[in-house]
């Protein structure tokens, strides 16, 4: 009886824990400027919870700085990623959200094995519309503040309107994609691992009850912070990784 009061306990934790994992990857990623969003941002990731908050970390750092040594089941982990939360906020309006995930998750990890050098070429064009979005939101936001104290009460530059640095980054990195698969590899690995990291980072950063205000007061300052910090990071991983290339294997695209 008590072996199976405890296995109960353990079960339901462990449901605990994937419901934070669901509830707060779908909200975060709900839009393409997440990162720009500070406010939302840090109470999503108050509610991802410190055991999440390390596996995002770890993972993060080993797809920033070794992800073209494993870059396939990278991208087959994204796609299944991508179907899977893409599921679960389909399914919450069906009312069988985990079938829903599991069943989109399963499909788009299959369907990206045989059609990896497409696959890639997708998410490096999606890692820089996520790029310009964050960056659009971002520094529209630092403009329309810096024009308002200057006494100019015109918006500069709509921060709403984050989709056009999405499409830029889109055409851009997408095309390159396409055409030099190497550095397709490196920036969707890169721009990934980065977010998943720091991410991970903040997120163990606001567990703890003493942090938790300066941090959040920290971060959301300006809508420029948490996009700088993940960039940044993306840019150091992705000269390292391109660094590294030249002395070893780089990734086929057959």
């Amino acid at each position: 009886m008590t072996a199976l009061l405890a296995q109960a306990v353990t079960t339901n934790a462990f449901l605990t824990e994937v419901q934070k994992l669901f509830d707060a990857m779908t909200s975060m990623f709900s839009r393409g400027d997440t990162l720009a969003r500070g406010d939302t941002l840090v109470q999503d990731l108050q509610n991802l919870g410190a055991i999440w908050a390390v596996v995002f970390m770890i993972v993060g750092i080993l797809c920033l700085f070794n992800g073209p040594k494993f870059y396939k089941v990278a991208t087959v982990a994204v796609a299944g990623a991508i179907g899977t939360f893409g599921g679960y906020w389909l399914g919450q309006h069906i009312d069988a959200p985990y079938i829903v995930a599991g069943a989109l998750g399963l499909l788009f990890a299959v369907v990206a094995f045989p059609l990896m050098k497409y696959a890639v070429s997708v998410f490096g064009g999606l890692a820089g519309a996520f790029i310009g979005a964050n960056l659009w939101a971002g520094i529209s936001h630092a403009v329309n503040t810096a024009a308002s104290k200057g006494g100019n009460a015109t918006t500069v530059m709509p921060e709403g309107s984050y989709w056009i640095g999405a499409l830029i980054g889109l055409i851009v990195c997408g095309m390159l994609a396409f055409v030099v698969f190497k550095l397709s590899v490196e920036l969707f690995t890169s721009v990934s691992g980065a977010t998943l990291a720091v991410l991970g980072v903040l997120a163990l950063l606001l567990s703890f009850e003493p942090w938790r205000e300066s941090v959040s007061s920290g971060v959301t300052a300006n809508k420029l912070v948490i996009p700088l910090l993940v960039f940044v990071p993306a840019i150091i991983g992705l000269i390292l990784q391109e660094t590294r290339s030249h002395g070893g294997a780089q990734p086929s695209d057959a």
